[in-house]
């Protein structure tokens, strides 16, 4: 077990969002809310998955939501503990720690702030590796855990508890009540033993993710490209440069969507690749062929200071460069590209592994 401080949020915040994806919320306003409750009331404590004990509960907690919503309608502070404190009244049991649901964005982060406020600690996982749009997109889904009950909050100080025959169905239905809410709110779900996090979620992602962000800000002190510092400690792959030419979003049904068009620069002159996203940037094209697509992680970054740009924040004229980083192992079986594969989104591509596209003999420049 070691603390986290305000300062370690930071590099934290700013490594989650290249796992985000483009979606996870902004990890700004998660960094904010989290440095705020660290102030008050002390360090967070960061748990390793391997030190809990079997039967100790585990209750994650997240935002809910399209992240354009939040760009406007910023969280109080609160909403998220009104979740985590009536699932735990619900389940008559105090949580042993909370977790991040995914290593991406604001969800990352926000689970400091239960942690700090609570005195719990924060277990070193999440259970994606990387940012989805839908609830039942988690590596506890592929091993029968259920999501439920799950309870919702919003910042006017309502709440429920969800309880459903299975996850696909916590989705719908907690979807349904977050448009209510203003298509943005705090919840707090999946609620683990010990023994259950061991098996079922993806280990010490908040580690990872604050050495990716700590790559990122040593490279800018050493004046070399972040870029490769990025594609170097997530074993990732640049599949393309260029400049946005244009971006299409829309929030409906709770989600973010959208495409932006990427015109080509230097080797990818005269070309143009489209991102397409839904929250979370999903599948990256040159003109009929997918270069990238889920699982795989799609990450843009700004080409001359390796500042993540999430899905709301992408903008004409960014110059960018755009990576392709494998995913964890479980979404690459059967039952996980059934779960987040290209077909589940509606796209007719077969997923390739990334690696298979740009490894030896490909671009990794």
């Amino acid at each position: 077990m070691r603390e986290i401080t305000g300062d370690a949020l930071e590099d934290i915040a700013l490594g989650a969002a290249v796992l985000g994806t483009g979606g996870g919320g902004n990890p700004y306003l998660g960094k904010l809310m989290a440095r705020g409750a660290i102030e008050r009331r002390g360090p967070v404590r960061l748990l390793d998955p391997d030190e809990l004990a079997d039967d100790d509960l585990v209750v994650p907690s997240a935002m809910m939501g399209a992240p354009t919503v939040m760009v406007e309608k910023i969280p109080r502070g609160d909403e998220v503990l009104g979740a985590f404190r009536a699932l735990e009244a619900h389940l008559g049991r105090r949580a042993r720690a909370t977790m991040s649901c995914e290593a991406g964005g604001l969800n990352s982060t926000t689970p400091f702030t239960v942690a700090a406020e609570l005195g719990i600690p924060l277990v070193d996982a999440d259970m994606m590796g990387r940012a989805f749009p839908e609830l039942q997109m988690c590596t506890p889904t592929l091993h029968g855990v259920a999501a439920t009950p799950m309870a919702i909050a919003d910042e006017k100080g309502n709440s429920a508890i969800i309880t459903t025959v299975d996850n696909r169905w916590t989705e719908t239905f907690a979807r349904t009540l977050t448009v209510d809410m203003g298509c943005s709110a705090m919840i707090a779900l999946y609620a683990m033993t010990g023994r259950q996090v061991k098996d079922a979620c993806v280990p010490r992602t908040i580690s990872t993710i604050e050495g990716i962000g700590r790559a990122i800000r040593d490279a800018r002190a050493r004046h070399v490209d972040p870029v490769a510092a990025v594609r170097e400690v997530t074993g990732g792959y640049v599949v393309w440069r260029g400049k946005v030419a244009d971006v299409e979003r829309r929030t409906a049904t709770g989600f973010a969507r959208g495409e932006a068009a990427i015109a080509g620069t230097g080797a990818y002159e005269g070309r143009t690749l489209r991102v397409a996203f839904q929250n979370e940037f999903l599948l990256a094209r040159d003109g009929e062929e997918a270069l990238v697509s889920t699982p795989d992680l799609i990450t843009i970054l700004d080409a001359e200071t390796g500042e993540p740009i999430t899905t709301e924040e992408l903008r004409y004229g960014f110059r960018v460069a755009v990576l392709g980083i494998p995913c964890d192992p479980r979404w690459r079986t059967e039952a996980g590209l059934g779960l987040v594969g290209p077909a589940y989104f509606g796209y007719e591509t077969p997923y390739v592994p990334v690696e298979w596209r740009f490894g030896p003999g490909g671009d990794r420049s």
